[in-house]
């Protein structure tokens, strides 16, 4: 027997049409290019979309097409986010960090219409341009005022939206219809594409609303330190409008003291970003010896943020979230808040909770296989390569038939790559990438826990753990290590504090200065890069 219900396709416009009736007093303030600080509400915000939509149907974008970005956070890249979805296209955003090889590959794989972008990155355009497709529609994201001379034909934003209506009829689109294109990074081979629908990414943000409601609330100052152009800044767009929080844009400065700066300024809540950059803001509420303004919970995802970190926050009066997900999983697969029985818990055990990767949301299941694909057990102890399904997770990469053959299992669930476990409460915790384990004397040593107990230590500021070739063990842990100061230390200190947690046979045979971990382009340490550096290192003879 068939329910006798309306069968309203579920459309990312509604979400902002809902915010700017139900929570017309929120919205987004952005710290913008041109120097100054900008704010406007939802409700001002959707009639600009509409506005938008107007001018990119004028450029010819259609349904389906794909209208580009190269952007930092701001109100101009949101309101691209919402126009294109709006009026069927696909927004495919563009992480500026890539490599000039990798961003032709994607805007030539994608067949991009137009490309939109901020000031900050007219160079990088220009440099490239001759790679690019000859029809390629170019729109820099600012106000005649501010237009620079270039070699390119920039249309200004603020000139095609300027004369257009205010109303949009938008049309009815079918709820599975593509609305967003992201591109993993990629460490090797090249970046594949997520193609999101409607449906999935409405239910994601519904799923992360329920999920985070402490940092999505009415009333709530979000900052989105994690960029528009990283996997949809892990929803916020969507999420935060939908449950009346606005979004507080940071624009292109991520330092310690810009970001203590804007957040003491705008009273922020909530700020959502990666470990890298929660270290430098970290050390400006050390220097300025309190927190900023309102804050009261940051949420760390992208990778693992080490135990001292989630302390540093804690300690101060800031609830730490920690969450974790994939480019292909829209992206939160889960989130660390405890429940009101774990709030009780003593601190270390609270601590210990509040280190892992946290619960699934609601939608997405977590299993994980041994090495012939069988499930294990949720017991903690378990662990195997983790895999994932629910309805906010890719079927398949775009275009490309070769790494979607590679990427799922023959029930149709999709493999992480990560090495898990899952205990009997429902949390994760990723021990490695299986690309990142250490397999020593058929052993696996897990440079996760190394670097979290490394980074610990008061003389170093940031550290990595990488295999290098052995002729006995096949691989042995090399520590890469950034001093905090002046007072190095010794790789004897680094084994004592080491040896509290883990075996003996699992130390670091050696350790090498730096004075910078390089990072991906989504800002993450890459250990790729480290390999490719110290992968000959000769280790001193040791058992």
């Amino acid at each position: 027997m068939q329910a006798m219900m309306m069968n309203q396709p579920l459309s990312i416009i509604e979400i902002l049409r809902y915010a700017a009736g139900g929570h017309p007093g929120a919205g987004i303030v952005s710290v913008r290019t041109e120097g100054d600080i900008h704010r406007q509400t939802y409700a001002q915000t959707y009639k600009r979309v509409a506005q938008l939509s107007h001018a990119l149907g004028k450029l010819g974008v259609q349904e389906g097409d794909r209208v580009a970005t190269l952007a930092w956070n701001g109100y101009r890249h949101f309101e691209l986010y919402y126009a294109t979805a709006g009026i069927g296209a696909v927004c495919h955003t563009i992480n500026p960090r890539l490599s000039a090889e990798q961003m032709l590959y994607i805007i030539k794989h994608a067949d991009d219409h137009v490309l939109c972008l901020d000031v900050t990155f007219v160079p990088l355009i220009e440099a490239l341009a001759e790679h690019l497709p000859s029809d390629l529609v170019f729109v820099l994201m600012t106000d005649r005022a501010h237009m620079p001379e270039s070699q390119i034909d920039f249309l200004c934003y603020e000139d095609l939206i300027a004369d257009q209506p205010d109303i949009y009829d938008w049309p009815n689109l079918p709820e599975n219809a593509a609305a967003g294109l992201c591109y993993t990074s990629g460490t090797t081979g090249h970046p594949k594409g997520a193609l999101y629908s409607h449906r999935s990414t409405v239910l994601h943000a519904f799923s992360v609303a329920v999920a985070l409601s402490k940092s999505l609330t009415e009333g709530g100052r979000i900052l989105p330190v994690v960029p528009l152009f990283h996997v949809n800044a892990w929803g916020l767009p969507y999420a935060a409008p939908l449950t009346g929080a606005s979004l507080i844009m940071p624009g292109p400065k991520l330092d310690g003291p810009s970001l203590f700066s804007l957040m003491d300024s705008e009273s922020v809540t909530s700020a959502w970003g990666v470990p890298t950059v929660w270290q430098g803001l970290r050390a400006e509420i050390v220097s300025q010896g309190r927190n900023p303004n309102g804050l009261s919970q940051v949420v760390i995802g992208g990778s693992a943020a080490p135990r001292s970190m989630i302390e540093g926050f804690e300690k101060s009066g800031v609830e730490v979230c920690h969450a974790w997900g994939m480019t292909e999983m829209s992206p939160v697969g889960t989130h660390g808040l405890l429940s009101e029985p774990q709030r009780k818990l003593p601190y270390e055990e609270q601590m210990r909770l509040k280190s892992k990767q946290g619960r699934r949301l609601f939608g997405v299941e977590l299993k994980i296989v041994d090495d012939h694909g069988n499930p294990l057990p949720h017991d903690g102890k378990a662990s195997g390569e983790l895999f994932v399904r629910g309805n906010t997770v890719i079927a398949g990469y775009f275009h490309n038939s070769d790494a979607t053959a590679d990427a799922f299992d023959h029930d149709g669930w999709f493999g992480t790559g990560d090495i898990a476990s899952i205990d009997d409460m429902g949390f994760l915790t990723i021990q490695d990438r299986s690309k990142d384990l250490i397999k020593s004397g058929g052993e696996w040593i897990s440079s996760i826990d190394l670097e979290n107990i490394v980074m610990a230590h008061p003389k170093v500021a940031s550290c990595a753990v990488i295999a290098v070739a052995h002729p006995k063990w096949d691989e042995r842990p090399l520590l890469v290590v950034v001093p905090a100061g002046d007072d190095r230390p010794t790789l004897d200190e680094l084994h004592e504090a080491l040896l509290e947690h883990v075996a003996k046979w699992q130390l670091p045979d050696d350790m090498v200065f730096v004075e910078s971990l390089p990072l991906t382009a989504t800002g993450k340490v890459s250990k790729l890069t480290l390999r490719q550096k110290f992968g000959d290192h000769k280790l001193p003879d040791v058992d």
